[in-house]
C-alpha cells in the first residue's frame, strides 16, 4: 500500500524538522564549545533539553495535540530558551569557580542567585504563550501546537535547568578538582 498525497508531505516535513533539529544541536553544541572553550560545559548545558522534549511531548499528550509542524517549531523555540536558562547558571558558576571558590559552592551560588532570571524568562515567556495556547480566536488554532509546546517543554525544563545542570556541573567539575588536588599531593 502506497500512501500519497498530504502523508508524503507531512513526512518530508517531520523528517526535515527531525534533521533541522539534530543539526540546530549540534551547532549550539559546537558555539557553546567555541565560547566556553570546553567540551563538558556545553554537554552540561545541553543536558536541560530532554527533559524539555519529554515536558513537549507529556503536555502535547495532556492536551490532545498531534505532533505536526508547528509543534515541531515549538520544539526548536523551546531548545533556545532552555539552552539560555543553562549558560546562565553555567556561565555564573564558572565565574565563581574561576575567582576560587569549590564547584559544590559555585554551582550551589549559581542556582542560587541565577534562580530569580531564569524563572521571570520562563513565567513571561509561559504566561505571553498562554492565549496563543487555548487558540480561541478565529485562525489561530492552527498556532495553538507552537504554543503548547513551548509551554510543555518549558513547564519541565526549568526544573532540569536548575537541578540537573546544577547536578552535572557539581559532579564533572567536582571530579576535576579532585584530580587535580591527587595530582598535587
Amino acid at each position: 500500500m502506497t500512501l500519497r498525497g498530504s502523508v508524503q508531505g507531512m513526512r518530508a516535513s517531520f523528517k526535515s524538522f527531525g534533521i533541522g533539529l539534530i543539526l540546530s544541536v549540534v551547532l549550539v553544541y559546537l558555539v557553546l564549545v567555541a565560547q566556553f572553550s570546553s567540551w563538558t560545559d556545553p554537554f552540561i548545558i545541553l543536558l536541560a533539553v530532554p527533559p524539555g522534549l519529554a515536558g513537549v511531548l507529556l503536555f502535547l499528550l495532556a492536551t490532545h495535540t498531534t505532533l505536526n509542524v508547528m509543534s515541531l517549531m515549538g520544539v526548536v523555540m523551546m531548545v533556545g530558551i532552555v539552552v539560555s536558562n543553562s549558560i546562565l547558571i553555567v556561565e555564573f558558576a564558572r565565574h565563581l569557580d574561576r575567582q576560587g571558590q569549590p564547584p559544590k559552592e559555585a554551582v550551589s551560588a549559581a542556582s542560587r542567585l541565577r534562580l530569580r532570571p531564569v524563572l521571570m524568562t520562563s513565567l513571561a515567556t509561559l504566561l505571553g504563550l498562554i492565549p496563543m495556547a487555548l487558540g480561541r480566536e478565529a485562525g489561530s488554532e492552527q498556532y495553538a501546537p507552537l504554543a503548547r509546546a513551548i509551554i510543555g517543554g518549558l513547564l519541565v525544563s526549568v526544573v532540569g535547568a536548575v537541578y540537573l545542570v546544577a547536578g552535572a556541573y557539581r559532579m564533572v567539575h567536582g571530579r576535576e578538582e579532585q584530580r587535580n588536588l591527587q595530582g598535587q599531593a
